[in-house]
């Protein structure tokens, strides 16, 4: 079972991001920057391909990795997590332990802000928002037969500030792709880092989610969002959870009126 990373990044000035985030398996480093350049080398006995592209876009960057991956097994990564070691093992585990898994979503170790999964557990159209790419792993042929790729409107860098990952788990559900849940960890995350799309609970945040909750799903978005904005209240706190309703309300509306999202 071969095995690739895929980590999506920016501005690097050399190659030090491999030993950063201790990685034991061929990679392909998204890296954009103010230049077009592949490199390809080897690392600890491990082949990377080192894409320098004069561009901007987390979805893009992510498909620069994925069109050209080759490995049985793609795992998903950010800049900002350090690999467990021996996490090879874990993964090639995972999935001969879920022979009929197309996707697994391991646990990152962090300050407790994301969620931790308990047990093996399958994913769902119900609960498959939860999760961020960079925690995914997948069989990348089951992926790529049936086209499905990251969206190039959402996430950081591009039009909406946010929802690249979960539209992806969304493509894998509505193509029967059977996605699990495990509880092992794979990396650690650096979550003092300022995020590079995360401006506050502001107009344009809830906006952008208006916009990913029609795309996601045309027919509930509203109630969706209203219950979003309920559940997440407490955190809404300065903003105003039913402001943010009516904000996502107006990205709904424009998201049907511009894209004719269906």
């Amino acid at each position: 079972m071969t095995m690739q990373v895929l980590i999506a990044t920016m501005n690097q000035k050399d190659h030090s991001l491999l030993d950063r985030m201790n990685i034991q398996t061929d990679a392909i480093v998204g890296n954009q920057c103010d230049r077009n350049e592949i490199e390809v080398f080897k690392y600890k006995g491990h082949m990377i391909k080192w894409l320098n592209f004069d561009e901007c876009g987390v979805g893009l960057n992510r498909n620069n990795a994925l069109f050209r991956a080759t490995a049985d097994i793609c795992i998903l990564a950010d800049d900002d997590m350090r690999f467990v070691d021996g996490y090879p093992a874990i993964v090639s585990n995972a999935f001969s332990q879920n022979e009929a898994a197309s996707v697994i979503v391991f646990n990152i170790n962090d300050n407790g802000k994301r969620y931790k999964n308990k047990k093996v557990t399958r994913i769902y159209q119900w609960n498959y928002a939860k999760y961020g790419a960079a925690r995914l792993a997948f069989r990348r042929e089951n992926v790529l037969l049936n086209g499905i790729s990251f969206n190039l409107f959402f996430g950081g860098g591009c039009k909406y500030s946010n929802g690249e990952d979960t539209l992806f788990l969304k493509s894998c559900l509505d193509y029967k792709l059977k996605i699990c849940a495990v509880p092992e960890a794979i990396a650690h995350i650096d979550d003092t880092r300022i995020s590079t799309w995360f401006q506050g609970y502001n107009d344009k945040y809830f906006f952008d989610k208006g916009v990913l909750f029609c795309v996601l799903n045309r027919k509930l978005c509203k109630i969706n969002a209203m219950y979003h904005c309920w559940k997440h209240r407490k955190k809404y706190t300065d903003y105003g959870w039913v402001r943010g309703f009516y904000q996502m309300h107006s990205g709904i509306d424009y998201a049907k009126k511009q894209y004719q999202v269906r």
